[in-house]
C-alpha cells in the first residue's frame, strides 16, 4: 500500500509541516510539525520507526533548511508509533530530549512488563466478551511481542496548560485524553491549534478501551469532556496530524460528539430488544467496512472501541451487566429502558 507523501509546507514563518509516511498504512502519512527556534529545531512527533521514513524525514528537515543533528527536542503529542516511532532515532542522531505526558509514558513502560500473566489477562478479557477463539488464537506470543522495537522512554513530561520549552514561541500544551490517556494538543501563540490525532479534518479518531485501563478509566467521556475543551479554545486554524489543516474547529467537535452520541443511540436501541455481549454489541456497531470483512486483528480493534462505548454507558447508568459469569452480557438499566420506551 503506497501513499503519495505531500510536500513540506511552511504553514507560518517559521513552522513547517513535515510529512513522513507510514508504512502500509490507509492514513498514508503523519504530519510532522517543525518550529525553528535559536536553540535547533523543535518537532512536534516524528513519525512511524522504519529507515525509509526516517530518510523522507530527514530529507524534510532539510528542506526547511535544518539538519536533523540539530534538533533541540521532541514535543509528542501521544505514543502511538505513527507519532512516536522514531523520537529515539531523533534523539541519537541529535542529543534532543524528547517530552511525553506521564500518563503515556506510563503505558510505555508497562509494554516491556509483558508476560505470560498479561496473556492470560488479555485472552480472559476476550472470553468475557464472547469473542469466539479465533479472536483468542489472533493474540500475539511473547516471543512475538519481545521481538518488537521498544519504543524509547521520554527525558521529559508534559503537564497540562505547561508553557512548553520551544525558544522564541508561545507554545501551550493541554491534555485532551481520549485517543491515548496521554493525548496532547499545543497551542500556538493565540491562533494555532496543533491537535495531533484529537482532532482530524475527516476521520473519526479511535477512541478504544485496553487491558491496561479496563477496570476503571473511562477513554469515551475523557475524549468527549477534551473535545468540548478544546472547542473553547480561539483559534484561526488546526494543524492535525493526518490528512489536512482546517479551521471551523467548533464545527468539526460538532460532528465528531454528534458521530458518538449516534453510536451509543444505537447500542441502546439494540439492548431494548435483548442483552447481548460486548462481542455482540461490535459486531452490530458501523465500521468502514462490513464486519465479515474485518480481518481478525481489526475486529479486536473493534472490540476495543465497543468497550469504550458501553464503559460509557455504564458510568452513565445507562446500561449494566446482567451477570458475573462469562461471557458478560450488557441490558439497560430499568430506568434506561424505562425512558427510552416512553419516548
Amino acid at each position: 500500500m503506497v501513499h503519495e507523501v505531500p510536500p513540506v509546507e511552511r504553514v507560518r514563518p517559521g513552522l513547517w509541516s513535515v510529512p513522513v509516511p507510514i508504512p502500509n498504512s490507509p492514513l498514508g502519512y503523519t504530519l510532522v510539525y517543525l518550529f525553528e527556534t535559536e536553540r535547533g529545531p523543535v518537532l512536534v512527533d516524528s513519525g512511524w520507526d522504519d529507515d525509509t521514513t526516517w530518510k523522507v524525514l530527514q530529507e524534510g528537515i532539510a528542506t526547511t533548511g535544518h539538519d536533523v543533528a540539530d534538533c533541540y527536542g521532541v514535543l509528542v503529542t501521544h505514543m502511538h508509533p505513527d507519532h512516536h516511532g522514531l523520537s529515539g532515532r531523533v534523539r541519537d542522531a541529535s542529543g534532543a530530549w524528547v517530552a511525553m505526558h506521564p500518563q503515556d509514558a506510563f503505558i510505555l513502560q508497562r509494554r516491556f512488563e509483558i508476560d505470560d500473566e498479561w496473556l492470560l489477562q488479555a485472552a480472559a478479557i476476550l472470553l468475557d466478551s464472547g469473542a469466539p477463539e479465533e479472536a483468542i488464537a489472533s493474540l500475539p506470543t511473547i516471543d512475538e511481542i519481545g521481538r518488537m522495537k521498544p519504543p524509547v522512554l521520554p527525558d521529559r513530561n508534559l503537564a497540562d496548560d505547561q508553557r512548553v520549552d520551544v525558544p522564541g514561541w508561545d507554545v501551550r500544551a493541554l491534555w485532551t485524553p481520549g485517543h491515548s490517556p496521554g493525548h496532547t494538543c499545543f497551542i500556538v501563540g493565540r491562533d494555532v491549534l496543533l491537535s495531533g490525532d484529537h482532532v482530524l479534518p475527516e476521520i473519526t479518531p479511535h477512541i478504544g478501551l485496553y487491558r491496561i485501563d479496563m477496570e476503571q478509566n473511562d477513554p469515551l467521556g475523557d475524549y468527549m469532556h477534551s473535545l468540548l475543551r478544546v472547542s473553547r479554545e480561539v483559534v484561526d486554524e488546526v494543524l492535525p496530524a493526518h490528512q489536512h489543516r482546517f479551521d471551523s474547529l467548533p464545527l468539526r467537535v460538532g460532528e465528531l460528539l454528534a458521530h458518538h452520541e449516534e453510536r451509543l443511540d444505537a447500542i441502546e436501541q439494540s439492548l431494548l430488544e435483548r442483552p447481548e455481549t460486548s462481542w455482540d454489541i461490535a459486531a452490530a456497531m458501523p465500521w468502514n467496512r462490513a464486519w465479515d470483512d474485518l480481518g481478525i486483528v481489526m475486529k479486536r480493534t473493534a472490540l476495543s472501541e465497543a468497550f469504550a462505548h458501553i464503559r460509557y454507558l455504564e458510568h452513565q447508568r445507562r446500561v449494566e451487566r446482567t451477570h458475573d459469569g462469562t461471557p458478560i452480557s450488557w441490558q439497560l438499566t430499568p430506568a434506561r429502558a424505562a425512558a427510552l420506551r416512553a419516548a
